[in-house]
């Protein structure tokens, strides 16, 4: 009597202890049955332990997902649940006897075909992998980020469970008696004939026939829907990295889905409307780990100096660039700035580095005026005259150019060779 009492109280604290089911979907009670599935094909997932090697906490969630779509998706477990919760479950588990079908991955290869699990496994047939590419602004690949991105691809019909048939009900073709194909007799010649198989035209190649197709996907046992997937990008990732979603390509009850791999490139720098995508960075070029600008000076600035120019950086700090007073910067000249250009991707440092970041390369481009006002150029006419004289020298003498042309040889006069 004791240990039946201490089993009850046991019983008790799990089902106190366990999830809301519809919260455990991120579902509202109201949810139809397509939406039950829709969160489950998601969860299941995302919450793989094929996806989570070494995480328990993925684990336990892939089978609570499972145990949750198995109660809310049949419609007598559902109603129990609704009213009298994981107590009633539990009540009616064990009156109908020992429990059938509890394996997770039972249920995931109902919806994903092959065998419950991700990856390659002998004897199951694979579909085509998918790729995208996907245009990121550069200040992304500079401070990381964690975004979303949705795709449209094929996927098993969730209302048919890929069955393509409304009841669930699917018969073998009795034209080809299941194998798709059937052997047809044509006459070559008067007495000659010759067999060749052909595609059963009644069930389609299928081998099966559906008399109540659903009516989601027609009987066609796939639909176009779309996905959304999470998306981290890394410090210091490399434009043109792929990233690869395992089985996460088109599916089919026929194959094991193949791989969604998406390229990250760079987009076109472009002026946004929020003041962090107004940056100067917004404008730097990248090659390799190094960042690249372009500074104009004034003629005044680069030949005079005492200038200060402050340029706002990918993540909003600034790089101050300036020259004291008498110091020149000459046209094309090119400032390297240590720890300004990309962070290191991880991947690229060696024995766990910390985190390191490449130059920042300024070329300073001197623009000269197109027109000076008459008082203006008069004084500098003088003061750079005077300068002239005083200390000036000819290029031409001073490099040995020559003051006459010079007489090339004719054809019959060259004879270098």
């Amino acid at each position: 009597m004791l240990l039946r009492i201490a089993l009850f109280f046991v019983l008790a604290l799990l089902v106190l202890g366990a999830e809301d089911y519809y919260k455990l979907l991120g579902l509202k009670k109201d949810s139809s049955e397509r939406e039950i599935k829709k969160a489950y094909r998601n969860l299941s997932k995302k919450y793989h332990p094929d996806k989570n090697p070494g995480d328990e906490t993925a684990g336990e969630k892939f089978v609570q997902v499972a145990e949750a779509y198995e109660v809310l998706s049949d419609e007598a477990t559902r109603k129990i649940y609704d009213q009298y919760g994981h107590e009633g479950i539990e009540q009616h588990k064990q009156g109908k006897g020992p429990r059938q079908n509890n394996d997770p991955f039972d249920l995931f290869s109902r919806f994903f075909g092959g065998s419950g699990h991700f990856g390659h496994h002998g004897g199951e047939r694979r579909g085509p992998n998918m790729e995208v590419r996907i245009a990121l602004p550069l200040r992304d690949f500079y401070n990381g980020r964690k975004t979303e991105f949705s795709i449209e691809k094929q996927a098993i019909c969730s209302a048919c469970e890929g069955s393509g048939s409304a009841d669930g009900h699917v018969e073998q073709c009795n034209t080809c008696g299941g194998r798709g194909v059937r052997i047809q007799r044509q006459q070559l010649a008067p007495g000659l004939f010759q067999q060749v198989q052909v595609h059963c035209d009644k069930c389609g190649g299928k081998g099966k026939t559906i008399k109540h197709p659903c009516k989601v996907c027609s009987g066609s046992r796939v639909v176009r829907e779309a996905e959304t997937h999470e998306l981290e990008i890394e410090k210091g990732m490399p434009k043109g990295v792929r990233i690869t979603y395992e089985n996460e390509a088109d599916e089919s009850p026929d194959y094991v889905a193949g791989d969604l791999v998406v390229h990250l490139v760079e987009g076109d720098a472009a002026l946004g409307a929020q003041d962090f995508e107004r940056t100067d960075g917004t404008f730097f070029r990248r090659r390799g780990r190094d960042l690249y600008w372009r500074e104009v000076l004034s003629l005044r600035e680069a030949w005079m100096g005492d200038w200060t120019r402050n340029i706002t950086h990918l993540d909003g700090h600034i790089v101050q660039l300036s020259r004291k007073r008498g110091q020149v910067v000459q046209p094309n000249t090119v400032e390297i700035i240590k720890d300004e250009g990309m962070p290191v991707w991880h991947q690229e440092l060696e024995n766990n580095e910390g985190l390191q970041w490449g130059s920042l390369h300024v070329e300073y481009i001197v623009v000269l005026p197109d027109q000076m006002q008459k008082g203006m150029e008069k004084e500098f006419w003088g003061v750079w005259d005077k300068y002239r004289k005083k200390s000036g020298v000819k290029l031409d003498d001073a490099w040995g150019r020559p003051t006459e042309p010079i007489k090339m040889p004719n054809a019959e006069e060259h004879s270098e060779l």
